[in-house]
């Protein structure tokens, strides 16, 4: 299973429009069928986060929590986007990590382990 990341910001809208949307304290999933056999992802965040260091690092932080959980998901034919919201900047990978598969397994994409 691949992924590819989203860079159009058409396919960034038709996820918020039409995605199931998932909200955390930290952050803000959005999840949609695309009829592909990949799964595309998106990370956003927006200068209410802050700086470009804090926006960068909370980047980072959803980029490893994604790459950690990747292997457990069953996602294929899925664009997932990401919002990071302020307080993710106050937590740390792990939380994080642990945040996305709550998100994850509410959204039944989490294999059963």
């Amino acid at each position: 299973m691949s992924f590819t990341t989203l860079k159009i910001n058409k396919e960034f809208l038709r996820a918020y429009g039409r995605g199931k949307s998932y909200v955390e304290p930290e952050i803000v999933v959005y999840i949609l069928n695309n009829g592909l056999d990949t799964v595309r992802i998106g990370i956003t965040t927006g200068k209410k986060i802050g700086c470009a260091v804090k926006r960068n690092r909370a980047r980072r932080l959803i980029n490893a929590a994604w790459r950690n959980c990747y292997p457990d998901l069953n996602a294929v034919g899925k664009d997932i986007v990401f919002v990071a919201r302020t307080r993710i900047l106050r937590k740390s990978g792990t939380e994080v990590e642990d945040t996305l598969r709550r998100v994850f397994k509410s959204a039944g994409i989490l294999k059963s382990l």
